[in-house]
């Protein structure tokens, strides 16, 4: 599991949250450079800013998140179940 969360990592996501088995991740992003560009042509005269604000926001909160989960292999057919040893 370590593996494909540095994979996502070096992909630029950002781990929310981490379990036992599981790790939540989403896409570190603020908005293309583009839109800001688009939307500060459109909207700065009016709004001061806030309008680049909001959109910075909402496609950070809105990124894509992935739900990385780590499951124990299913015993072959026919395999003895595995019994505990208690620790002292």
């Amino acid at each position: 599991m370590e593996t494909v969360r540095d994979d996502f990592i070096t992909q630029g996501y950002e781990v929310l949250r981490e379990g036992e088995g599981t790790t939540l991740m989403r896409k570190s992003t603020w908005g293309s450079t583009s839109t800001h560009i688009i939307v500060a042509l459109l909207t700065v005269w009016w709004t001061l800013g806030i309008g680049n604000l909001i959109y910075a926001l909402v496609a950070h909160n809105g990124a894509d998140q992935v739900m990385i989960k780590l499951e124990a292999p299913e015993p072959a057919p026919g395999a003895a179940p595995v019994a505990a040893t208690p620790e002292a």
